[in-house]
């Protein structure tokens, strides 16, 4: 066997300009510092608890008490043994974060396009296409790193059925399998998801041209063949999957058995999330547009009339100093007309991109053509949420899982996916023999026409098409010192962005049409065409993308770091915790279930998470908000702080901030005087406006019966103390005159947690909706709490044979490779 490294120059030259790229673009990150993402931010917040315990141990922390009283890691970044996938993906994000996901999007889609045999050249066009699209680079910007993460494999994903598929079994099972266990170890199920119906559409395409060309044996097996790639991909994740999975049930993706709200009104009980929460952000049917004029809508929801505008001049010529005119329109003035309650900026995919992907709809024949476009189609669709509820309602109520991720718009990562696929294969094409000059003529004048005519029919028409309005414009017409006067002027500037954007976008078709035609005359060489494109493209794409993700979003490493700011009532607040107390704080600074500030600093009852815990997040709805947002602290919900052992509230006074103590909170852990037994999850949370200290629990009957409790006693002298702490086990002792059910103030979790009275096992029942609750006979006990999560060890188990069975195909793949080449 011979190796010609010849034909690895280009690649490895191709893989040089995307290091250059990707850390040009996050060029500040090589003077140290960090790209500030708030959803990082208040990860670690979230996470800082398992971060620092590993960091001081070398151990993992499979629970933490410091984020919504208490729950599994599973989600906030906890690793398993044997996880040998976690180490590749490291390897192959080797840059600085987060150049390191550009890289990955660079070179996960460039692989894609060698595997559809497309030209290292045309290929490497493709693949800077595809990671500086705009909605790829926003993620990143506001710290959507899982997401980004996931995305980036996509194509990785997609090379492997493809070889499968062209008959590359041991090949295609191999890269599969790696590419899947890469994606699945990116850990957002959500993008998973949405890759999974691609490839869906993706099989049936296939079926259909198996049918057809008589080669359903070849189309069965090569889909066994994936399935056991996926299979072991999956058993290669196990650890995480399998404690992902247990965790759903309890969290907010899981069901519930409440059928009523805060309010007492009836509702159906959810088994995922709700419609309107799932459809939050729903794309507008005309903002579909922004995806070739990138500020059709508007821009972003941040983006504002410049001082030049007919805005300003409207103000300005009531007579008002500019200055203040400004000051008013940047603080109060969107441009944004969209749908969608906030979006930090449009997802162009760049004009240049979606009119090769027009003319490759011209030039491709067969399954790739109705996949992509089949694709891109549902993916609209489905972003159009309850804009188009039809479909939104059916593949919420009909299609499994769907109901369990919100934010539909995002799944137009497909498009932004497919449309790059379009464009490279497609001006692929139009560079090869494979079709005539006259037909290749046709597609460039019919893409023309639909591309270059639609952005003319913006540009004269579109004042007249659109009325350019939002829904804040009425509170505009409404105000005396504003009216319709100032509504007008705001719409003209609305209107002339988006005028202004089709022009650009006009010019670059212009552009890139015109180099295509004079290739076809024979003025132009391919080489000169492809330069000309690509400087196009990118430049568009890296011009727009610069406008919100930039040299600005930069902090020292030490600003990042120190994100959130520690106040004298966090002072206040950590003293007795320093000196070894446990026990909880409610932060009001900032809305406590939305925020990973508290649980930076302190063991905290709120959070930041797309998955809370459910039971906490239901109590949060019934007991801490009210119609106007955070319910203000008094006899209506005291007692659910108190019972969370809370013993400080962090708030905002005339005099600054203040941390106030809570003389009721009720301690680690209390004997009970009575019960009350209900039947329902509706009757246990509508209970607690009963409690009153230790004189009362609330508790269902087959927890009761768990227990084998009839009666509970606390009689005066009834004591029990927590006497070793660590989050992963507590050590309490009691003494009573009778036996009694002891309450603790710590999240009931029904997995992994286990509790022993002096050596023995005694089962844990779940108490006042939320909390841990356990039968303590009469006399002196020693009682001990520990996280032994068996999810966890079995997970990890059937991950080492997973990797070994991996690894020996590879090694087997490369044995037979070199045996049948030599």
């Amino acid at each position: 066997m011979t190796f010609n490294f010849k034909k690895l120059v280009p690649h490895l030259a191709v893989l040089a300009v995307f290091v250059i790229a990707a850390l040009a673009y996050f060029n500040p990150v090589l003077s140290g510092k960090k790209l500030y993402q708030n959803d990082i931010v208040q990860y670690k917040g979230n996470a800082r608890q398992l971060i620092e315990h590993r960091a001081a141990t070398g151990e993992e922390l499979y629970w933490t008490d410091s984020v919504f009283g208490g729950m599994p890691t599973y989600q906030l970044g906890a690793r398993y043994p044997y996880d040998f996938i976690d180490g590749l993906d490291r390897a192959l994000r080797f840059l600085p974060r987060p150049a390191d996901y550009l890289f990955l999007y660079f070179f996960s889609f460039y692989m894609l396009m060698l595997v559809m045999r497309v030209n290292w050249k045309i290929g490497l066009l493709g693949a800077l296409a595809f990671g500086f699209s705009t909605y790829l680079i926003i993620i990143l910007g506001v710290g959507h790193n899982a997401k980004a993460h996931a995305i980036a494999y996509f194509p990785l994903v997609l090379s492997g059925i493809i070889l499968v598929f062209q008959k590359r079994y041991l090949l295609g099972f191999i890269v599969t399998a790696l590419a899947m266990a890469l994606e699945l170890q990116a850990n957002h199920p959500q993008m998973t998801y949405y890759l999974l119906l691609a490839v869906l559409i993706l099989g049936i395409a296939y079926l259909i041209d198996a049918i057809r060309k008589n080669m359903v044996p070849h189309y069965f097996k090569s889909i066994g063949i994936m399935v056991a790639a996926v299979l072991l991909a999956l058993g290669t994740n196990a650890g995480n999957l399998m404690a992902t999975s247990e965790y759903s049930k309890e969290s907010t993706r899981g069901k519930s058995d409440l059928s009523i709200n805060a309010q007492g009104e009836e509702v159906i009980p959810q088994s995922g999330l709700d419609y309107d929460y799932i459809t939050q952000y729903s794309y507008g049917l005309s903002e579909s547009l922004n995806l070739l004029v990138p500020r059709f809508a508007g821009g972003g929801s941040s983006a504002r009339p410049d001082e030049d505008s007919n805005t300003v001049k409207y103000l300005t010529d009531q007579g008002l100093p500019k200055a203040d005119v400004v000051r008013f329109v940047n603080d109060n003035v969107p441009l944004y007309w969209g749908d969608q309650i906030i979006v930090e900026a449009p997802p162009y995919l760049g004009i240049g991109v979606v009119f090769l992907a027009v003319l490759g709809l011209f030039l491709i024949k067969g399954r790739l053509r109705w996949w992509t476009s089949s694709v891109i189609i549902l993916a609209l669709l489905l972003s159009y949420g309850k804009n188009a509820d039809w479909i939104t309602s059916f593949f919420i109520d009909v299609v499994p899982l769907y109901n369990k991720f919100r934010a539909v718009t995002s799944i137009q990562v497909l498009i932004e996916l497919c449309v790059p696929i379009l464009a490279v294969i497609g001006l692929w094409q139009y560079f090869n023999e494979k079709h005539t000059d006259e037909t290749k003529a046709k597609a460039l004048k019919y893409a023309g026409i639909i591309v270059g005519g639609f952005l003319l029919i913006l540009i004269t028409l579109g004042g007249q098409l659109f009325d350019f309005a939002s829904a804040m414009d009425q509170y505009y017409m409404d105000s005396d010192q504003l009216g319709i006067g100032f509504v007008d002027a705001l719409r003209d500037d609305r209107f002339e962005v988006m005028r202004a954007d089709a022009l650009r976008s006009l010019l670059i078709v212009g552009v890139i049409a015109g180099a295509l035609f004079l290739l076809l005359q024979k003025k132009l060489s391919e080489n000169l065409v492809l330069v000309i494109a690509g400087v196009v493209i990118l430049f568009d794409l890296v011009s727009f993308d610069m406008n919100y993700v930039n040299s600005d979003d930069y902090v020292t490493a030490s600003e990042y770091d120190n994100a959130h700011r520690k106040t004298p009532a966090d002072d206040i607040a950590m003293k007795d915790a320093q000196a070894g107390d446990h026990y909880r704080v409610y932060d009001l600074l900032l809305n406590p279930f939305n925020s990973g500030r508290a649980p930076y600093f302190h063991k905290s009852i709120g959070g930041y998470h797309g998955a809370k815990p459910r039971r906490i997040q239901e109590l949060s709805e019934f007991y801490l908000f009210d119609d106007n947002g955070i319910a203000p602290i008094g006899r209506e919900n005291i007692e659910i702080l108190s019972m969370f052992n809370v013993r400080y509230v962090i708030d905002t006074e005339e005099t600054g901030y203040v941390a106030k103590e809570n003389p009721m909170a009720m301690g680690n852990a209390w004997f009970v005087d009575s019960l009350k037994t209900v039947s329902s999850d509706n009757e246990e949370i509508t209970g607690l406006s009963e409690l009153n200290g230790n004189q009362l629990a609330v508790i269902q009957q087959d927890q009761k019966e768990l227990l084998d409790l009839t009666t509970t006693h606390a009689d005066s002298t009834a004591s029990i103390q927590l006497v070793d702490y660590d989050t992963q086990r507590l050590v309490y002792r009691s003494s009573n005159t009778q036996e009694a059910l002891a309450v603790f103030s710590e999240m009931f979790y029904p997995y992994g947690w286990k509790a022993t009275i002096d050596g023995s096992e005694t089962p844990i029942a779940r108490v006042n909706y939320t909390l841990r609750g356990i039968k303590v006979p009469a006399g002196s006990h020693e009682i001990v709490m520990s996280f032994e999560p068996q999810v966890v060890k079995t997970g990890s188990n059937i991950m080492l044979g997973s990797n070994i069975m991996l690894l020996l195909i590879i090694l087997g793949g490369l044995f037979y490779t070199f045996k049948k080449n030599s």
